[in-house]
């Protein structure tokens, strides 16, 4: 039977290798080498305990060293005299240093031959150890003196490790971004302000159109509250805290050691490529100006609300945790510190930038104006948390790029909006809406504007300088004028771009043959802008004063509809009416046949005008239904009574002839029930015969 295996040898550490190497040729030495370093750096008892604990990973006779042989009680009279050196004293010190220097040398010698290995993996005394020697192998070198090239093999070998271990912790211990946890708090500050500016077939191609919105509005399209911030309660450390402290370590170590272009380099690559790992997380991409341009717009808005998430988180979160971890890693120089912070987060802000200075010099179009908006807003409210967080000349220059691309975006703005100005003064299409009802320009461009207000602050600030709004009305009357003067910039923006649209409406109205149809169409279009006004801020912006004199204009239009939709019809009534014969009879004395005949010709015209009239407005359409209701009121009220009065008066001349029925069609209850069909925009009209019973 054969005898087991003998079992394999245990591999020692880099630390217990190091305790046995030492000879008993030299363990004098090393035991006063080590005395002498504990009693030249300890600054107390307890400093001194926790140096014995670390020296004695050396060499376990190290152990041995107590407090009381490194600080005896004093006694005056064993004190040399001041200034005395005592040469053995100078030589014990020299080989003492020699000593440590010997055990660090061979630690950090024996933890490069095993590179597969990490000091900061290994059991805490084992750091504590390494750290240790490389704090002996620094001043070493910093001293000089024989073994001078030793100890920089030993600090370069030294320094390589801590660059690697540093790179190694920081991805080790970089805590992941959460999206879903930041765009929760995101929520109410989601941009939906432009989802129903949708485009619209009946609208001309090269302008930008919708349909009404929602019913919550323009105003709550951007949430409530819009300067709160949802990261007040939110601190994210990119790195977890348990890291930190050995981090610290070695960055400490590094610069004490005049590597601090090292470290400065291992560092900032690190939290770049992670910074851009969160970036790619958040949606924010790397596009050149090229790409912006060609994207198309429900893909770029798609961006472009991702960007005004992302500049919030990317300030607010992520160099608002880069900031708390230079200032927290890199504490032993302030210069480092400042030059990591904006080293490593550069990349990152250039990236927000870079798209910013995209949109900025995008090709023009009115529905990109509330999204710029955005965007500038967002920028604008996270500057002064840069400021606080970019520090120095490197931070200065950072904060100038910034602005830079504020400014941009808000020319963009301005530019947009002048674009704007041009379209509606140049849209020409020529297709008239066939039942006279609200053309989609005037719903997409009252609709936009409502839109505008909600950044009022904003745009007031952007447009302060522009004086060209305040020219545009130079020949308005005093009063007008006046008026002008007290409003805001944005309100003399907002007013010049309605009167525009009402110009073009204007226009769009003489497309109409039918004089009654373009009333219509004009008191449609003009009360849709006034409802839209007096339902929003618009309100409050052009003032009283404005909504007045356009519910002026829609009465001036109803007027007009009656008078040239309904005169001819009524004339037949009057005594010198259109086809009136000699005489009026009175309806019970009079039998001239010329009399009763231009009676019913009287009849017999009103009858073939209140049917065309019927056949054409009951395919009109008022879609207001108060303004239908007042309409179809006032026609009932001078068209009913003129009726009534008569057929009163001479219904009877036409009773005693031939054929009755074919003259008096309509009772006045059949020609109110017929009236109340107008305006409907659907086709009900029938050719009944009506008779009186």
């Amino acid at each position: 039977m054969s005898s087991a295996a003998p079992a394999p040898p245990q591999p020692e550490s880099p630390s217990a290798a190091a305790g046995g190497a030492a000879g008993t040729g030299g363990g004098d030495k090393v035991l006063a080498a080590a005395q002498h370093i504990v009693k030249t750096l300890a600054t107390s008892k307890n400093a001194a305990d926790d140096m014995i604990r670390i020296l004695s990973g050396f060499d376990n006779r190290l152990s041995s060293i107590t407090n009381d042989h490194l600080f005896p009680s004093p006694d005056p009279s064993s004190e040399p005299a001041s200034g005395s050196v005592s040469a053995s004293g100078s030589s014990a010190s020299e080989i003492s240093a020699a000593a440590a220097f010997d055990a660090a040398d061979q630690l950090i010698q024996l933890w490069d031959a095993t590179p597969e290995a990490l000091v900061f993996e290994a059991p805490e005394d084992d750091v504590a150890q390494y750290l240790a020697a490389v704090d002996v192998a620094v001043d070493h070198l910093a001293r000089g003196g024989p073994g001078g090239a030793r100890a920089g093999v030993a600090v370069q070998l030294a320094m390589a490790r801590l660059e690697e271990e540093l790179r190694h912790l920081m991805v080790r211990h970089a805590v992941p971004i959460d999206p879903t946890g930041l765009f929760f708090s995101l929520r109410r500050l989601s941009l939906e302000s432009m989802d129903d500016l949708d485009a619209s077939p009946e609208f001309d191609a090269a302008t930008p159109h919708s349909l009404d919105g929602t019913p919550s509005g323009p105003e709550t399209a951007r949430g409530a509250a819009l300067g709160a911030n949802p990261f007040e309660d939110q601190v994210f450390d990119p790195v977890r805290p348990e890291a930190v402290d050995d981090l610290r370590a070695i960055a400490d170590r590094m610069a004490r050691a005049g590597y601090s272009r090292e470290l400065a380099d291992a560092y900032c690559g690190v939290r770049r490529d992670l910074l851009d790992e969160c970036l790619s997380v958040l949606g924010v991409e790397r596009l050149s100006i090229d790409e912006v341009q060609r994207i198309e717009w429900k893909l770029l808005n798609d961006k472009m609300k991702k960007w005004v998430h992302g500049v919030k988180t990317v300030v607010r979160i992520l160099l608002a945790g880069e900031r708390r971890l230079c200032d927290q890693v890199l504490a032993a120089s302030d210069d480092l510190m400042e030059e990591c912070f904006i080293e490593s987060t550069k990349g990152c802000i250039m990236q927000i930038l870079s798209f910013g200075d995209a949109v900025a010099v995008c090709p023009r179009s009115p529905e990109k104006v509330p999204r710029i908006l955005d965007m500038y807003e967002a920028l604008a409210e996270v500057i002064p948390e840069m400021r606080d967080l970019c520090i120095g000349s490197s931070g200065d220059g950072v904060i100038s790029d910034v602005q830079a691309i504020l400014d941009r975006l808000g020319d963009a703005v301005r530019g947009n909006l002048f674009e704007f100005g041009k379209m509606l003064q140049q849209e020409t299409s020529r297709r008239a809406m066939t039942a006279g009802e609200i053309h989609p320009m005037t719903r997409y461009v009252m609709n936009y504007l409502r839109l505008l207000v909600v950044y009022g602050e904003t745009l007031d600030a952007l447009l302060a300088d522009d004086n060209g709004d305040q020219d545009g009305f130079r020949n308005s009357d005093d009063q007008d004028q006046e008026h002008l003067e007290s409003m805001t910039p944005l309100g003399r923006r907002l007013l010049k771009l309605i009167s525009y649209l009402e110009a073009n409406l204007e226009g769009k109205s003489k497309l109409y043959e039918d004089s009654a149809l373009e009333c219509i169409f004009a008191m449609n279009n003009l009360l849709y802008i006034v409802q839209k006004v007096k339902d929003s801020e618009l309100g409050k912006i052009l003032g009283d004063h404005w909504i007045k004199r356009r519910s002026g204009k829609i009465r001036q239009y109803s007027k007009s509809y009656l008078r040239v939709s309904w005169t001819k019809a009524l004339s037949y009534f009057k005594e010198d009416g259109y086809g009136s014969g000699s005489g009026s009879g009175s309806g019970s004395g009079s039998g001239h046949s010329s009399s009763r005949m231009s009676i019913k010709e009287r009849f017999k015209n009103f009858n073939m005008a209140f049917e065309e009239i019927y056949r054409n407005q009951t395919l009109w359409k008022v879609p207001d239904p108060q303004l239908r209701e007042e309409l179809k009121i006032s026609v009932s009220e001078n068209v009913i009574p003129a009726y009534r009065a008569f057929l009163g008066r001479y219904g009877n001349q036409v009773d005693g002839g031939r054929n009755p029925g074919k003259y008096i069609k309509y009772t006045p209850e059949d020609l109110e029930s017929q009236l109340s069909d107008l305006f409907e925009g659907s086709s009900v009209y029938a050719n009944h015969s009506w008779r009186r019973t």
